[in-house]
């Protein structure tokens, strides 16, 4: 038996910090339900080594094997309510938006533990949660892009 087995993680993350958190929540045994953007997914997904490969990049499957897959529109009240059902199921929540940005879609530390009093919240920013440089986003083109 592993030590996080039966746990559930609904991650939110993209690109690199969160997906590699979660990646080693995974490995130690959580059930890991990774929720991406409708149509273009994570941003990692277009990172490839070389222009020439093809399929899924080796860096994105890296950090997400072994993970659950589901994509939500965190744009429409649909799929805000459609994540918020998700996170009645689960354990742990991460997040790698900018600051402000999951509380604006209703999504920050108090909308989920409306749905899910025991919860783990866990939000990982580049630049920190709060000073000077927190609103940046901490990958220039996808995070200035997605408004996250």
């Amino acid at each position: 038996m592993q030590p996080l087995e039966g746990f559930r993680v609904l991650d939110l993350t993209h690109v690199l910090a969160g997906p590699c958190a979660t990646h080693h929540l995974r490995c130690l045994g959580a059930e890991v339900i990774k929720v991406e953007r409708a149509v273009t997914g994570d941003p990692m997904r277009e990172l490839a080594v070389r222009p020439q490969m093809e399929g899924v990049p080796p860096g994105f499957r890296a950090l997400n094997t072994g993970k659950k897959s589901v994509v939500v529109d965190l744009n429409t009240p649909a799929g805000r309510t459609a994540l918020l059902d998700l996170a009645k199921d689960v354990d742990i929540f991460v997040e790698n938006f900018r600051p402000g940005v999951a509380r604006r879609l209703g999504l920050g530390p108090d909308d989920i533990r409306a749905v899910q009093p025991k919860i783990i919240y866990c939000s990982i920013s580049g630049w920190g949660q709060s000073g000077p440089n927190s609103a940046r986003g901490a990958y220039d083109r996808w995070s200035e892009e997605a408004g996250a």
